[in-house]
């Protein structure tokens, strides 16, 4: 009976092309969006030959996957991340202010989603089905709990959460347009203190 051959962990230099050519294409994606990206742009953006792309991955919308998947682990974090036992207060805006980072340190990434979702969402459907709804249920009935507890302000719990992703994903994925209005002005310590403003006074009971 023959042994089962051990799986060969991928070398230094694998996993170094592997992520040359995942950051190309977020590059790439976040730039052209899924449709208007090739192949062709991506193995010029990693410095690499189209075929040696093919070895790694097989073809675009696999390499678009990857980033995808990957995007939503780090993006759902932060929710994840919300204490129960926490300040409901003080919890929903240090989540705020985590998703401002984040538009800040990772606005390729937020861009590569909002594509995918205006587009319908062809290839990330499952994944929001299976992870991203079961999280918002769940954080949207904390919300409500810390509601009905007299803790925060009555509202609709999942709509304020669609809101903070718009106020704080506005700067990543409308950045030229921000940046052309608050030219000479500081984005970053401006956008922190309105928003902090914001949802204490629509939070605060």
């Amino acid at each position: 009976m023959n042994e089962p051959r051990a799986i060969r962990k991928p070398s230094r230099i694998q996993k170094r092309n592997r992520k040359l050519i995942l950051d190309a294409a977020l590059e790439v994606f976040s730039t052209y969006g899924y449709r208007g990206a090739t192949l062709d742009q991506i193995a010029a953006e990693a410095g690499l030959s189209k075929p040696n792309i093919l070895y790694y991955f097989t073809g675009k919308e696999d390499i678009h996957i990857r980033l995808l998947n990957g995007l939503m682990d780090t993006w759902l974090a932060p929710m994840r991340e919300i204490d129960p036992e926490g300040d409901p207060l003080e919890e929903i805006l240090r989540y705020v202010h985590r998703k401002l980072e984040m538009s800040r340190e990772f606005p390729r990434e937020s861009r590569l989603f909002a594509n995918e979702i205006l587009q319908g969402a062809p290839r990330i459907g499952p994944h929001l089905e299976s992870g991203l709804k079961p999280l918002v249920d769940e954080t949207a009935a904390l919300f409500e709990r810390w509601m009905a507890a007299g803790q925060l302000a009555q509202m609709d719990a999942r709509h304020l959460i669609f809101s903070i992703w718009a106020t704080t994903q506005h700067y990543a994925d409308f950045d030229a347009q921000v940046q052309v209005l608050m030219r000479g002005q500081s984005i970053h310590e401006g956008a922190d203190a309105y928003l902090d403003t914001l949802y204490r006074k629509l939070l605060m009971v």
